[in-house]
């Protein structure tokens, strides 16, 4: 007798038994609103520019956004994995700091 096992796994004992693997399921990473903080230095227009450029929105959901933003304090400017979210709340205080704004921007779990 030999000591050499089968392909497959099958050792020679006949069972011949075949393993069926699910495949595992993946989990949605989690995601995280970016929040924009109403201010009372930040100009609207620079709210409207900063949106446009680093959210890529047109300029009516832009404006529709940033009133949002000051008449009730905060705004969601998207909902994005955790990196790039945290990208995001980055590009937008290292903008707002390049033009000398205090314009403040956070992320929370979605």
């Amino acid at each position: 007798m030999s000591d050499k096992k089968e392909p497959g796994g099958n050792n020679g004992s006949g069972t011949g038994l075949i393993v069926e693997r699910s495949k595992p399921k993946l989990k949605k990473p989690p995601m995280y609103k970016v929040l924009l903080h109403n201010d009372d230095y930040t100009p609207m227009e620079f709210v409207v520019k900063l949106l446009m450029k680093i959210f890529h929105m047109s300029q009516p959901k832009a404006e529709q956004v940033m009133l949002h933003v000051h008449t009730r304090g905060i705004g969601v400017c998207g909902v994005f994995p955790r990196e790039i979210a945290e990208t995001k709340v980055q590009l937008v205080i290292d903008y707002a700091m390049e033009y000398q704004h205090p314009l403040q921007c956070t992320m929370d779990l979605a």
